[in-house]
């Protein structure tokens, strides 16, 4: 008798293959088998029946790109053609066209479809995984509204299939919609299907024995390497190709061993990809611009380059010689773009060869082998320039650069926007979406001055000011030319706007580069000047550029930052307190308002200690007497707190971090208290950048005992060559911080931190204890090293202590060690006090960061 079993993926038993129609006959119908490579599938596939659960995106190049997603459900791949593939954005719902069902064994299937039959052209498996439904799939299917989880490489979370109301009966069409969870993202921000274009299968090694064929594009008479990189792989040449982008920073990185610098040229990114005799010329959005630039396609075609993708950026010479954005506008408007010159910088391929995963210096040393002998003055090698970064950028600015580059020297290349290339800008700049005109006076009367905007959080534009300068008489021209017919009748500002005399409103399309001095308090650019017309890059990406930390193992304060001074708590806040006159402490009188005005005056100093890092909040609800509780996940949204990736803390809900000041004021809303935060940043999370000594006090010990233990052990470090820093508790003792480079997992971090207070309780027993409780450490010092543990948490600089008398841990300088009372020296009294020295103690903490390798064998430490 046939066996019944219940398919995971309908959650309701299949009827007997035998006594079921063949759903796979149309699949069949429309292929001959003798003559393309798909799989035919057996009627019940029981070969593949293993993969039950699976679901599979194929990116399918046929006579249009599209891409088909495929959902095992009952034995077959469900199938739905998606024209313009997944969306992270829930607010982007995509159409999906249901097709016939395909085999499971197709779901491995990568390969070109021959001419003539159903389909023709190349397939490749984009993202594979499982999926989970959430209900009855079945059900889901049948009413049209399949709600599911996915669980794959590169879609994950809850997903939906909603099938439209019109749908044609023959190929019923649906929306394709990710939902609201942890891994949404904005599709202005992130397009997945761009920034991630490759199949997901491994592909296969390359062949290095002698003699072998040539690969596409390393025909003779090319300069291909001879041998190639461990790390390069043979692969066929992408059609379509992203960029990897830089992130602003605020400083450049410390480490200049690791680091090279780039020019940051002053025009457009670009792309060429060549293919034998074939040259195209692709913007970073994946616009087409081989025929606006023929000089330089002609001048590409000239060198017999192999075949590849090659990444850099086009400009033209100005005054001086010097990279001139404006410059290169005018040889766009005029036509003329023989001036153009192509600065080349990076190879992610070449020669039949995929080169992401060799290190950039690796293929910068390709690329300059090929272009050696180039006397072409339009394509040029962009120098690396090497040494204390701070000093390129000075020369750089010096020079009148827009700034420069930093790219981490072996790191690979990766299609997103990644903090192993780093922008440093010599002043303010940045593009903006053009939302109206105001009219002007004099000599320039059609145009006074461009209205800006940026988008928000939610996808609003908001307005940040104006920019009047920069405008030539032609340029006012061309620019009226182009604004007119995007005319409307209404503001595409979220808010009220500003401006002098009338204004004509258009849609908000175009985008300027603007330079300018700075902000202003309330959020509006401050002397602007505008540079041109942006046309290589989308309205809706326009965000506020806010320079980034350059991922420090910790805050790297550069002078004190002065204290936020007090606000009326009847004027508007960006979070609305209620109950501001609950008292949360009985010794110092502190109320809720005081808490709050304490986070809102500590923010600019305290974020730099949270930023990136996975926080538990401590919670207060009943004053500091009354009963607390940590909270490590978000039980609800909370303005200004995000959740993490949920692979960081598998089987449970999501991590949170706490970014910006809004977070703070949220969570003091929230009675937090305390804000706790782990020794790892979250973008790399599984090797720690910091190990933290918590001196903690027995019953009997006095706090001179305490200050020389501190001693103690910063003379124990010393002697292991690893510098530390120092800050108050809050509480009765204090923390050592010690900064370390991210190559350690979290096991040996702690492991060694173990060593290091085993090897100070026997060297001076007296002082220290090793073993944790009450009953261990009477008249002694425990050294807590269980802080350095996955998952466990250390106060954070500035935060306050959920105990009488609420006092708050704050960076400490070594020389201040003696003039301390106390753990709890600084409270919410007193605090605003310290704010004039901000972090400046720890000044030079991220310079500070060692490697542990050589401290292990000091102390004779082996993981």
């Amino acid at each position: 008798m046939a066996r019944h079993t219940t398919h995971p993926s309908s959650g309701a038993p299949p009827t007997r293959a035998a006594d079921r129609p063949d759903a796979l006959q149309p699949y069949r119908n429309k292929r001959n088998f003798a003559v393309t490579p798909e799989p035919a599938g057996q009627r019940a596939d029981a070969a593949a029946a293993a993969s039950a659960g699976a679901f599979v995106v194929q990116k399918h190049w046929a006579s249009h790109l599209h891409y088909d997603f495929r959902l095992e459900i009952g034995g077959v791949m469900k199938s739905w053609a998606v024209p313009k593939g997944p969306s992270l954005d829930p607010a982007v719902k995509h159409m999906a066209v249901e097709v016939e069902d395909h085999p499971l064994s197709y779901a491995s299937f990568e390969g070109t479809i021959p001419s003539g039959q159903y389909g023709a052209g190349r397939v490749i498996v984009w993202d594979r995984g499982q999926w989970l439904p959430v209900g009855n799939a079945r059900e889901g299917l049948k009413r049209g509204h399949l709600k599911f989880e996915l669980r794959g490489r590169k879609l994950r979370g809850h997903w939906a299939l909603v099938r439209m109301k019109s749908a044609d009966a023959k190929k019923p069409a649906w929306l394709l919609i990710k939902e609201r969870d942890a891994f949404a993202r904005p599709e202005r921000e992130y397009s997945v299907v761009d920034a991630e274009p490759d199949s997901v299968l491994a592909p296969a090694a390359p062949d290095r024995r002698p003699g072998r064929p040539k690969a596409r594009g390393a025909a003779a008479g090319t300069r291909a390497p001879g041998s190639w990189p461990s790390e390069a792989v043979a692969s066929g040449l992408p059609e379509r190709f992203s960029p990897q982008l830089a992130t602003r920073a605020d400083r450049p990185p410390p480490d200049d061993a690791e680091w090279l610098y780039e020019i940051k040229f002053d025009g457009y990114r670009m792309l060429a990809r060549i293919d034998g005799e074939q040259v195209r010329l692709i913007t970073r959005n994946g616009l087409d611009w081989t025929a606006r630039l023929e000089p330089l396609r002609q001048a590409l075609v000239g060198l017999h380059l192999p075949s590849g993708w090659y990444d850099g950026e086009i400009a033209v010479a100005g005054a001086g010689g010097r990279p001139d954005f404006g410059a290169l506008q005018r040889c766009f408007d005029n036509g003329r773009t023989a001036e153009v010159v192509f600065h080349v910088f990076d190879l992610p391929y070449l020669a039949g060869h995929d080169l992401r995963d060799v290190p950039l210096v690796g293929r910068r040393d390709i690329l300059a082998r090929l272009l050696a002998g180039s006397t072409s003055p339009a394509v040029r090698l962009s120098d690396a320039l090497e040494g204390a970064g701070a000093d390129v950028l000075r020369a750089a600015c010096r020079l009148g650069l827009e700034g420069v580059i930093a790219k981490r020297r072996n790191a690979p290349y990766r299609s997103v926007r990644s903090t192993d290339w780093l922008k440093l800008k010599c002043g303010q700049r940045q593009e903006f979406v053009i939302g109206g005109y105001t009219e002007g006076h004099g000599s320039r009367t059609p145009l006074g001055a461009l209205m800006l905007g940026v988008y928000g959080d939610r996808g609003e534009l908001r307005h940040v000011g104006n920019v009047g300068t920069g405008f030539s008489p032609s340029g006012v021209t061309g620019l009226l030319h182009r604004l007119r017919p995007l005319a409307r009748a209404d503001s595409p500002f979220a808010q009220a706007s500003k401006a002098a005399g009338p204004v004509h409103w258009v849609e908000p399309q175009l985008v300027a580069e603007v330079d300018f001095s700075g902000w202003t308090r309330d959020g509006r650019v401050r002397h602007g000047v505008f540079l041109g017309l942006r046309e290589d890059k989308t309205a809706r990406a326009v965000e506020r550029e806010l320079p980034q930390p350059v991922d420090p193992p910790a805050p790297v304060p550069e002078r004190p930052v002065p204290p936020v001074p007090p606000q009326d708590p009847t004027s508007s806040r960006p979070v609305r307190l209620t109950h501001p006159e609950r008292v949360i402490d009985a010794r110092t009188g502190a109320t809720k308002l005081d808490l709050f005005r304490h986070y809102e005056a500590v923010g600019a100093v305290m974020l730099e200690h949270l930023r990136q890092r996975p926080v538990a909040l401590l919670r207060a609800p009943e004053g500091v007497k009354g009963e607390t509780f940590f909270q490590k996940h978000l039980a609800s949204p909370l303005p200004g707190v995000t959740e993490l990736d949920p692979a960081l803390s598998p089987g449970h809900a999501p991590w949170m971090a706490v970014g910006t000041r809004k977070g703070l004021l949220s969570a003091a809303q929230w009675n937090v208290v305390e804000f706790h935060t782990q020794n790892a940043v979250a973008r790399h999370f599984e090797t720690p950048n910091r190990l933290v000594f918590d001196l903690d006090p027995g019953e009997g010990v006095a706090w001179e005992q305490v200050q020389e233990a501190a001693l103690l052990t910063k003379a124990l470090l010393a002697e292991l060559g690893l510098p530390c820093f120092l800050k108050t508790s809050g509480g009765k003792g204090l923390h050592v911080i010690v900064p370390v480079r991210q190559q350690h997992p979290w096991d040996h971090a702690k492991g060694f931190a173990q060593a290091v207070v085993r090897h100070m309780s026997r060297t001076i027993p007296q002082r220290f204890v090793a073993k944790s409780g009450p009953q261990n450490r009477v008249g002694k010092i425990f050294v807590d090293y269980l802080r350095n543990d996955r998952g466990a948490t250390t106060v954070s600089a500035w935060s306050l202590r959920a105990r009488p008398g609420m006092g708050a841990s704050v960076p400490v300088a070594w020389d201040e060690l003696d003039a301390l009372r106390g753990g709890d020296h600084w409270n919410i009294r007193n605090v605003a006090e310290r704010l004039s020295v901000g972090n400046a103690p720890w000044s030079g903490y991220a310079r500070a960061a060692r490697s542990l390798g050589a401290a292990m064998k000091r102390l004779g430490y082996g993981p």
